[in-house]
C-alpha cells in the first residue's frame, strides 16, 4: 500500500461514515450522541490495535497528541453539524477546502514546500469545488444554512490543522496511538456537552452507529498511515476524491442526482488527483 492508495481508502471510508451520520441524524439521534458512539468504538478498536503492537498507549509527544485530539473533536463537531443541516454532497464539498489550509499550515509549521503537482492538484480541485457550488451562489441563504456553511468551513480549517499535526507525529508515534487521542477527547467532551439530550436508539440505529465508528476508525488509520508515507499537502490534496464518493453515495442512498455543475467539478477534481499521483514535476518534494 502506498500513500495515495491509503488516502483513497480513507476517503471512501469517511464517505460511507458520512452517509451513516446523515442517516442517524435523520432518525433523531443528536449530534453529540453520534460523536460519542464513534469515539467509544474508536477507543476499543485503538486499544486492541495498540495491545497487539505492544506500544505504550499514551505515546511519546503527549502534548502534540492531546492537541490532535482537541483539534479533531472541534473539527468533527463542525463537520457533522454541516452534514446534518446541508445536502450531503455540499457538506462534503465545504469540508474539502481543507487541503488549502493543510498546504498553508504545513508550509508554516513543518516547512514543507509543496510540489508543483500538489499545487496543480489543489488549484484544479478548488476550481472543481467552485464549479460545483455555482448554482448556490444565486440563491438566498437562510441563517441556519449560513451557520451550517460556516461550520463546514470551520471543519475544513480544523481538518487541515489536524492533518499537519498528524504529519508531525507520524514519524514517532504508532498510528493507533495517534488515533486513540481523538476519542480520548471526544468521549468526555460529548458526555459533558450533550448527555442531557441523548436518546436510546432502536436496533437499526445501533447498527448505524456501530458502522459510524467502524468506518471512522478505518478512515483514521488509513489517513494516518498515508501521512507517514507522504507529505501532508500531497496527501490532503489527493483526499479530494471523497467528494466523488460522496456524490455517488448521495445518489445511491438519498436520490441526489448530480447536476452538470457537479459532474464538471468532479471531473476537475479527478484530473487533479491523477496529475498529483502519476505526473512527475520538477521541484522540491513536499
Amino acid at each position: 500500500m502506498t500513500g495515495p492508495r491509503y488516502i483513497i481508502l480513507s476517503a471512501l471510508a469517511f464517505a460511507v461514515m458520512g452517509i451513516l451520520v446523515k442517516t442517524a441524524g435523520g432518525a433523531g439521534i443528536p449530534l453529540l450522541e453520534i460523536i460519542l458512539a464513534r469515539a467509544v468504538i474508536s477507543v476499543l478498536l485503538s486499544l486492541y490495535a495498540i495491545a497487539r503492537a505492544g506500544v505504550h498507549p499514551l505515546g511519546n509527544q503527549r502534548w502534540w497528541l492531546l492537541a490532535r485530539g482537541v483539534t479533531g473533536f472541534c473539527s468533527l463537531n463542525c463537520v457533522f453539524y454541516a452534514v446534518l443541516h446541508l445536502p450531503f454532497a455540499e457538506a462534503t464539498l465545504l469540508q474539502y477546502l481543507h487541503p488549502i489550509f493543510t498546504a498553508a499550515l504545513a508550509f508554516v509549521l513543518l516547512r514543507e514546500v509543496p510540489t508543483t503537482g500538489t499545487l496543480v492538484c489543489v488549484a484544479l480541485s478548488v476550481l472543481g469545488l467552485m464549479v460545483m457550488l455555482m448554482p448556490s451562489f444565486a440563491d438566498p441563504v437562510s441563517d441556519k444554512d449560513a451557520l451550517a456553511v460556516l461550520a463546514g468551513l470551520g471543519g475544513a480549517f480544523g481538518s487541515g490543522l489536524a492533518y499537519v499535526i498528524v504529519r508531525k507525529l507520524a514519524s514517532t508515534e504508532h498510528p493507533s496511538v495517534i488515533v486513540l487521542y481523538f476519542p480520548m477527547v471526544c468521549v468526555p467532551g460529548a458526555l459533558l456537552l450533550g448527555f442531557d439530550e441523548f436518546v436510546w436508539p432502536d436496533e437499526s440505529m445501533l447498527w448505524v452507529l456501530l458502522g459510524v465508528g467502524c468506518f471512522a476508525q478505518l478512515g483514521q488509520i488509513a489517513l494516518t498511515r498515508a501521512m507517514s508515507l507522504d507529505s501532508a499537502s500531497r496527501a490532503a490534496s489527493l483526499s479530494y476524491v471523497q467528494i466523488v464518493f460522496a456524490m455517488l453515495l448521495g445518489l445511491t442512498f438519498f436520490g441526489e442526482w448530480p447536476t452538470v455543475y457537479t459532474l464538471l467539478g468532479a471531473g476537475l477534481i479527478i484530473a487533479g488527483a491523477i496529475i498529483n499521483t502519476l505526473v512527475k514535476f520538477p521541484g522540491r518534494p513536499g
